[in-house]
């Protein structure tokens, strides 16, 4: 049985646990209306790009910016590179479970070269466990500042490959906020922008009833207007990443001090209920003692 000295112990650290824990709430809460913040700035950004992208290529009449007319498609399972948005600290719940069997079960079907990159040190662990090869590693930004720097990263290799012609398809996979305060796994397709692209954005509408014009380089545009794509979907992917591992942090910590709270409030009754118990046993000695002087007295010398 616990002792009062036993159960003081567990409540100051039960209490101590609780403050990290709502420290740690209100820094998720706060990380994610940045995030969102910059989730909406960029989602206007992107449909402008994309937009731009639709425009140019009814205007010049083209199906596909990157293969070119007369050229025969790869025929046979084409190569693909899944790019993983993990993350990299812990307390996040089934975050990075849920999206690496997603991973597993979206990429089990395919029959081609496959390479995986991840983003995050915990995704990675995971499909190694699932029996899955992961080729390239990247670190997680810590800060909505540091996602530049990480998106340079990917594009400089996303272009070393174009070059070399290994990959033929790029797919991002993240967790994706959703408005009830939830959030799900996504798969959406980064590169090429071909036919299969052109469908996927062709409920894109010019706002305006004047027709675009293209004026200048018409070559270096569409080369700005790829690069801008690439960039600010993969800014978009990480954002989202990062706003649905906040919240799941933040839900993990809203379990965590609700746990806390009802284990305070059990030590709490077992603590009263002990020191009760003491205090009946003083007052039981005390009583105890007194009679019997009374009756010492009685009884005299």
């Amino acid at each position: 049985m616990d002792s009062l000295e036993s159960l003081t112990r567990q409540i100051t650290g039960a209490k101590e646990l609780n403050s990290i824990v709502r420290t740690m709430k209100a820094m998720a809460a706060a990380n994610i209306g940045q995030y969102e913040r910059a989730m909406e700035s960029l989602g206007d950004y992107w449909t402008n790009v994309s937009l731009g992208l639709v425009a140019y290529l009814r205007h010049i009449g083209l199906e596909s910016p990157i293969v070119k007319q007369g050229e025969n498609p790869k025929k046979g399972p084409k190569s693909i590179c899944a790019i993983v948005f993990g993350s990299d600290q812990g307390f996040v719940g089934q975050f990075n479970d849920a999206l690496s069997e997603y991973v597993q079960e979206s990429l089990s079907a395919h029959e081609g070269k496959m390479e995986i990159w991840t983003v995050g040190v915990r995704v990675p662990l995971l499909l190694k466990d699932r029996g899955m090869t992961v080729t390239k590693e990247f670190n997680l930004p810590n800060s909505i500042h540091a996602i530049t720097a990480l998106i340079g990263s990917i594009l400089l290799q996303v272009e070393e490959n174009r070059e070399n012609g290994s990959i033929d398809e790029y797919y991002l996979f993240h967790n994706h906020l959703e408005n009830e305060g939830s959030y799900r796994q996504e798969k959406s397709r980064l590169f090429p922008l071909d036919v299969k692209w052109q469908q996927a954005n062709g409920r894109l509408k010019w706002p305006s009833q004047k027709q675009p014009e293209v004026i200048g380089d018409s070559a270096k545009l569409i080369g700005s207007l790829i690069r801008e794509y690439l960039f600010v979907s993969l800014y978009k992917t990480c954002t989202e990443s990062l706003a649905s591992e906040n919240l799941s942090r933040l839900n993990a910590m809203q379990r965590a001090e609700k746990n806390i709270e009802e284990l305070l409030d059990d030590i709490g009754h077992t603590y009263h209920r002990l020191r009760q118990s003491s205090i009946d046993e003083e007052l039981f000695d005390v009583v105890s003692g007194f009679t019997a002087l009374k009756k010492d007295k009685k009884l005299g010398p």
